[in-house]
C-alpha cells in the first residue's frame, strides 16, 4: 500500500515498506563517498513516477558527490541531507514539478545569475523532470550551503 503525504501545496507519495532497497553490491550502486543511503529515502523515491524518480535520483547523486560526511533521512516529509547535525538541502516532487530546497535565501541571492531562467522562490528551485538541474549548479549550491553551515559554527 502506498502512503500519501500532503504537505501544503505539494503532495508526496512514499513506497510501501516492503519495497526492496537497491542492490549495493552492483557496481552502479557503489558510491565513492561515505554518505550512507537512507532506506526511507529509497522508499520515498520508489513511490514516485519514473520521470520524477529519475530526476530526483540524479539530483541525489549530485548532492552526495560533494557531501561525503552528510547524513540522509526524511525531514519534514521530504528527502533531506544533514550536515554537522543541521539541515543542509532537501528535495521533493510536486504534481507538475520537482524541487530542490536549498534552504537559504542568501545562497540563492549569491547565485542569482546562475539561477536565471529557473523557477525560484526564497530557498527553492523548481524544475521539470525532463529538464533536471545541471550537476555543476547543484554542487556549487551545496558547497555554498556547507560553507554557510561551517561559518555558523
Amino acid at each position: 500500500m502506498t502512503t500519501h503525504l500532503s504537505t501544503g501545496p505539494f503532495e508526496y507519495f512514499t513506497a510501501p515498506a516492503s519495497h526492496p532497497s537497491p542492490d549495493k553490491s552492483h557496481p552502479k550502486e557503489q558510491r565513492k563517498n561515505t554518505t550512507t543511503p537512507s532506506r526511507e529515502v529509497d522508499e520515498f523515491l520508489a513511490g514516485l513516477s519514473e520521470s520524477d524518480r529519475t530526476a530526483l535520483e540524479e539530483l541525489r547523486r549530485a548532492i552526495r558527490a560533494v557531501t561525503p560526511e552528510a547524513t540522509e533521512k526524511i525531514g519534514y516529509g521530504t528527502p533531506a541531507f544533514y550536515y554537522k547535525g543541521r539541515p543542509l538541502v532537501s528535495y521533493g516532487a510536486g504534481k507538475s514539478h520537482c524541487a530542490f530546497y536549498v534552504q537559504s535565501p542568501a545562497v540563492m541571492e549569491a547565485n542569482r545569475a546562475e539561477l536565471e531562467g529557473f523557477d525560484t522562490a526564497k530557498g527553492t528551485i523548481r524544475f521539470r523532470p525532463d529538464r533536471p538541474l545541471p550537476a555543476e549548479l547543484v554542487e556549487k549550491l551545496v558547497r555554498a550551503r556547507m560553507e554557510e553551515t561551517d561559518a555558523a559554527g
